[in-house]
């Protein structure tokens, strides 16, 4: 399960909506508290993706291990990654699964018009064949 606060989702939808009509990226940072993952931070990323970034993200290594030393600074960890789906539902994709990392937590968010619409978390297994989706709790859910 992860629990997502609303001021991290708040940045999380906002980043997603500015960014539309590409994929917006970003890390998740908090805590995990018997087995519940709670995200009480997003950090917006740029997409690094060199071509169409309406149907694909990547995210720079360095950005993301920033993301994680600033996390361990506060005495919090980096939870997961979010990325958006522009004009299509959350689903977690070939791509997506190819890219993961099976130690966080992938939130997918769909946004249609510019606007968000829904969401969904995905947790891949050690040898990314596969995602489980991840019971998603964010505020007015």
């Amino acid at each position: 399960m992860i629990k997502i606060d609303s001021q991290a989702w708040d940045a999380m939808v906002a980043h997603a909506e500015a960014k539309y009509p590409n994929e917006c990226c970003g890390a998740m940072i908090g805590h995990v508290e018997d087995g519940r993952k709670l995200v009480c931070g997003a950090v917006p990323m740029e997409n690094a993706y060199t071509g169409a970034q309406g149907a694909r993200y990547e995210l720079r290594p360095e950005d993301l291990l920033a993301a994680d030393r600033s996390a361990r600074v506060v005495g919090l960890d980096l939870i997961g990654i979010f990325h958006s789906h522009p004009d299509c539902d959350a689903y977690f994709s070939k791509t997506d699964l190819e890219n993961s990392c099976p130690w966080y937590s992938f939130v997918v968010l769909s946004v249609k018009g510019g606007k968000f619409n829904h969401a969904a978390s995905f947790l891949p297994n050690a040898d990314q064949t596969a995602a489980e989706k991840e019971e998603l709790i964010w505020p007015k859910s």
